[in-house]
């Protein structure tokens, strides 16, 4: 791994990670594990089951080896976790698009855990290097480049725990699966119960409502002062259809089916009301 340069502004759980770190006493240690890692001397880093392991270019000839890891949490435990995490469908939605969830911790106090280590007694490391001192400047390079890792992938974190990416979506696709099967499996049911023709149409009787309306129910009757005739203006016929009256055939017209109209409006509330009906 060459020209690495640590990321300037970092993700709220990187950085969390990265406080665990600053909190460690000797400053010029971790000023010089920012420098290894700045300039390139994390020659590997990979991951082995819930174990980081990575070679590390030091003051000799041969790399150090650094391994580092957390305690991993129990196949059962990460059982409770998936599926505190299925009931909480943001949690879910933002791992899956590469988001650590701003409260994701409380999925594991609510079960006794914790996502983040408290100290640094909390995180085991080792560097084939003499310096007797831990974190040494190795390892805290190896801190750092994970702080980045973290940043680009939150799962990587999981992963420490004892969960890949793979095995976390597995197992929220597969209990999220049998929530959607169950109410799959209700619905046909809960459809038996009705029958079938409770509600079916007669054509024939489609358009007749032979009952008087209740008399809470407000009618409204149409406007009378404006119609779709005022709206469309006269029509335009030919001079010499002109009457006696000296009234051009469009107002002959107009008026003529002005009267129509209003004549089928009051038909048409009357028949709304149920009046005049044998």
């Amino acid at each position: 791994m060459t020209n690495y340069t640590l990321q300037a502004s970092r993700e709220w759980w990187s950085q969390r990670w990265l406080d665990l770190l600053d909190s460690y006493r000797f400053k010029k240690r971790l000023e010089r594990a920012r420098n290894y890692a700045r300039q390139g001397n994390i020659l590997s880093i990979e991951f082995k089951g819930a174990k980081v392991l990575a070679r590390v270019q030091g003051s000799e000839a041969e790399p150090y080896k650094v391994s580092l890891s957390l305690d991993p949490f129990s196949d059962e435990q990460w059982g409770y976790i998936i599926e505190t995490m299925s009931h909480k469908v943001t949690f879910a939605a933002k791992l899956l698009a590469g988001e650590m969830p701003q409260n994701i911790e409380e999925v594991f106090t609510a079960n006794g855990l914790s996502l983040f280590p408290f100290t640094l007694s909390d995180i085991h490391s080792k560097c084939s290097c003499p310096d007797k001192a831990n974190p040494c400047k190795h390892i805290g390079a190896i801190y750092y480049q994970l702080g980045d890792r973290f940043s680009e992938d939150p799962f990587v974190l999981f992963q420490l725990r004892g969960r890949t990416k793979e095995q976390i979506i597995s197992d929220l696709r597969k209990l999220r699966g049998v929530k959607v099967e169950a109410q799959t499996i209700e619905t046909p049911e809960t459809q038996q119960l009705v029958p079938n023709n409770q509600y079916s149409v007669k054509i024939d009787a489609f358009w007749q409502y032979n009952e008087p309306l209740e008399s809470s129910l407000v009618v409204i009757a149409p406007s009378s002062s404006e119609t779709i005739l005022d709206v469309l203006g006269a029509i335009p016929l030919a001079k010499e259809a002109e009457n006696i009256a000296n009234l051009n055939s469009s107002d002959v017209v107009m008026s003529y089916l002005d009267v129509v109209y209003k004549d089928v409006s009051q038909k048409a509330f009357l028949a709304a009301m149920n009046v005049g009906v044998s």
